[in-house]
């Protein structure tokens, strides 16, 4: 039988990690976000909507498992969800703004979707190993 403190400890490390988990999400609005941008302001570039497209089916399988071990570890709060995905849309778009050449910004940011290095599995890995083993589990 678990203790009182083990049972407390659990919770918050499950609290803790449906938080990190929900950054999933966050990086799915940068994405999002950031290629809409750059296509609108960039003469419609298709690129940009390519680009979207691939990272999210590389990456679809990622969040799915975000949402089970979300909904395994009891839930996220109300409104979570919608606050990761505004936080890393207003974070990349904070950055954007204070890029000295837009469309530089545009390009390096196409550049590392397009190179993967914006997947959930290069951005997050420790929290994607985590998530596995408990969906194993």
């Amino acid at each position: 039988m678990a203790t009182p403190g083990f049972a407390q400890e659990r919770a918050a490390a499950d609290t803790e990690l449906v938080g990190e988990l929900m950054a999933f999400h966050g990086s799915k609005a940068i994405v999002d976000v950031m290629t809409t941008h750059c296509y609108e302001t960039t003469g419609l570039d298709s690129a940009y909507e390519d680009a979207a497209a691939n990272w999210y089916l590389r990456n679809i399988g990622y969040l799915d498992l975000a949402d089970r071990v979300i909904e395994r570890l009891g839930g996220g709060s109300e409104g979570q969800r919608q606050a990761a995905e505004t936080y890393g849309g207003s974070q990349i778009m904070s950055a954007y703004n204070q890029a000295a050449s837009k469309e530089r910004f545009c390009r390096a940011f196409l550049e590392q979707i397009e190179s993967e290095a914006l997947d959930i599995d290069q951005q997050l890995p420790d929290v994607l190993k985590r998530a596995q083993d408990i969906s194993a589990s």
